[in-house]
């Protein structure tokens, strides 16, 4: 249970502050010396995270599913098409890099040098347009790379196109819940097409069902106050202060691996 709590714990706090919850998770998991289950345990505590997103978001969700705001839907599943077109050509290539976690390490710093730049972006209050959406999209897609944060790479993306931080901000994680919910209905199918016998319905030797919930409601709760923690944030003028935590977290990782 404490393995789960704390792999549930980094995930809530770094599926929303810009510093990679699967980054976190690849070196967790080897520090922890966790392998890889047959429903994966990352993907359940993303389900977590999941849920904080419909939660705290809820009343523009709901709007945008009764048809209110039908261009912000539209917006999002633009912005998703990026992330979906780079998985479809490189799934295997992606999925090996989260068994090196000197890669991790490296990307890693690469966050933190993208964070640290948009200290030296101007601010601004426009909207997120198509445009915007599909570039948020693009950065969205350079994230499936374990190590890169989304919302890093999303966030600097809009700081960029001068959006509004508030803005920027709900459009970020709005748009990631498509790829969250994707993910986790894939690995629910190939869990439920491997044989009974062999993984009991995709219970892992390691971790029941209890444990995969109980990681999952962890992440949540702890999702949900990292969510209302970065959005704060972001009013202010410390997006940036991310990017050193990242440089030294991956430089750190590459020594110690």
């Amino acid at each position: 249970m404490l393995e789960v709590a704390i792999l549930a714990v980094l995930q809530g706090v770094a599926e929303f502050l810009p510093i990679s919850s699967s980054g976190h998770l690849v070196i967790g998991q080897h520090f922890l010396g966790i392998r890889e289950p047959g429903l994966r345990l990352d993907i359940c505590l993303h389900f977590g995270t999941l849920v904080s997103i419909l939660v705290y978001y809820r009343r523009t969700i709901v709007n945008m599913l009764l048809g209110r705001d039908w261009k912000l839907l539209l917006k999002i599943v633009l912005s998703a098409l990026p992330a979906v077109a780079v998985y479809v050509m490189f799934r295997k290539e992606i999925t090996n890099l989260f068994d090196n976690a000197k890669m991790v390490g490296a990307l890693l710093m690469f966050t933190g040098a993208v964070l640290i730049g948009t200290r030296y972006l101007p601010r601004g209050n426009g909207e997120v347009t198509f445009v915007r959406a599909l570039i948020m999209g693009i950065g969205q897609a350079i994230a499936l790379l374990p190590g890169v944060s989304r919302s890093g790479m999303t966030l600097a993306s809009a700081r960029a196109g001068r959006v509004g931080a508030e803005k920027s901000a709900e459009f970020s994680f709005l748009m990631s819940a498509p790829l969250i919910a994707g993910g986790v209905i894939l690995e629910i199918i190939k869990g439920m097409n491997a044989t009974m016998m062999d993984v009991g319905l995709a219970i892992n030797d390691r971790f029941g069902w209890d444990m995969l919930a109980f990681g999952a409601t962890v992440s949540a709760v702890v999702g949900y106050v990292s969510l209302f923690f970065l959005v704060k944030v972001l009013k202010g003028k410390n997006f940036w202060m991310f990017g050193p935590y990242c440089l030294c977290a991956g430089l750190l990782t590459l020594i110690m691996v």
